[in-house]
């Protein structure tokens, strides 16, 4: 078997406005394995700034791990815990190799087209008309939920989903925030008493990672339920995620795979949150569409029924193309 990888950049069609800043470029990596002529890939999606694995021996390691490979070596998942994305990417091609498809990694109705995926429409901070329009054009595709980033200007993202809740209530729409960490342990008790007021679904990750004891007490005290996102990344071992899970004990939790160990990864925190009756979904992280598609696949096999965070696969100008199309509220396998 032959393996190798190169990096990728994807291009924004328009800059994705978040709580850390403004994107224009999403820098990525694909690794390939190439066996009895059939060469298949997988997407080691790297996010700079936020990756667990994001270190200056990155490609280094990517390297070690195809020479490993030429070598007849066997890449251990166990061996890899520490660089979360490239697990992802490692996956992803071995799969495809053993199902002999680079387009079908996981078989369910949604491979055979005959099931869709309920995702979220997403939109991104920006000036309040920007997010206004974002806001129109969801809702003109059908959207029953909409997942708006906020923690850049409190007062205006506000007044988008004062006006958004004026016009739709919580059963024709539902609203899910993510602050990204923006706000402080005290601004956060504030905003969460002013999300209850606007029957917000969720937010995720209200304060920065790392803080668990505040991040505990919010948990116990919020009146609208808390998502984990960021919280999770870095987080390895199966002893160090129960100890999170047990001290924090949170209404959800947000599973990014190329963030948290891929598949694998991601099922050993979906097991042990079901056990405490935790709830999760899972959400892409500006993958490529070779990992969106691979993200949509798993997802599809694990028939969770809440809106999934899925649909970045438009985002940019040089995407690969793939068979995944959004029709309305739903993310699709095309025939």
């Amino acid at each position: 078997m032959k393996a190798y990888f190169n990096q990728y950049t994807l291009i924004f069609k328009r800059p994705g406005g978040t709580s850390r800043g403004v994107l224009r470029t999403k820098p990525t990596y694909f690794i390939y394995l190439e066996k009895d002529g059939f060469t298949t890939v997988g997407e080691c999606n790297l996010f700079k700034g936020l990756s667990a694995d994001d270190t200056d021996d990155y490609e280094n390691k990517l390297q070690q791990v195809c020479d490993a490979i030429n070598r007849g070596e066997k890449v251990k998942w166990e061996d890899l815990r520490a660089y979360p994305s490239i697990q992802f990417g490692l996956e992803q091609a071995q799969l495809s190799l053993k199902n002999k498809s680079q387009e079908i990694l996981f078989t369910s109705d949604f491979t055979k087209s005959q099931r869709g995926i309920k995702i979220n429409g997403l939109i991104w901070m920006g000036s309040l008309d920007f997010m206004v329009q974002q806001v129109k054009e969801k809702l003109e595709n059908q959207f029953s939920c909409i997942k708006i980033k906020i923690g850049t200007n409190w007062e205006e993202e506000k007044l988008v989903l004062k006006d958004l809740r004026k016009q739709f209530s919580k059963e024709v729409l539902e609203l899910r925030v993510d602050a990204n960490g923006a706000f402080s342990f005290e601004e956060s008790r504030l905003i969460l008493k002013e999300l209850a007021d606007l029957d917000i679904h969720s937010i995720e990750q209200p304060i920065k990672q790392g803080n668990w004891d505040e991040m505990a007490k919010l948990c116990r005290e919020t009146p609208v339920p808390i998502a984990l996102d960021e919280e999770l990344i870095g987080i390895f071992e199966m002893d160090r995620k129960k100890e999170l899970i047990n001290h924090i004990k949170p209404q959800y939790i947000i599973l990014k795979p190329a963030l948290i160990g891929g598949f694998k990864g991601s099922q050993e925190w979906i097991n042990l949150v079901e056990k405490e009756n935790i709830g999760w979904w899972i959400t892409s992280a500006l993958e490529s569409n070779i990992g969106l598609n691979a993200i949509a696949q798993f997802t599809a096999t694990l028939d969770n029924q809440m809106p999934q965070g899925l649909g970045t696969g438009s985002l940019f100008t040089n995407n690969i193309e793939s068979r995944l199309e959004v029709r309305g509220e739903k993310l699709w396998f095309k025939s």
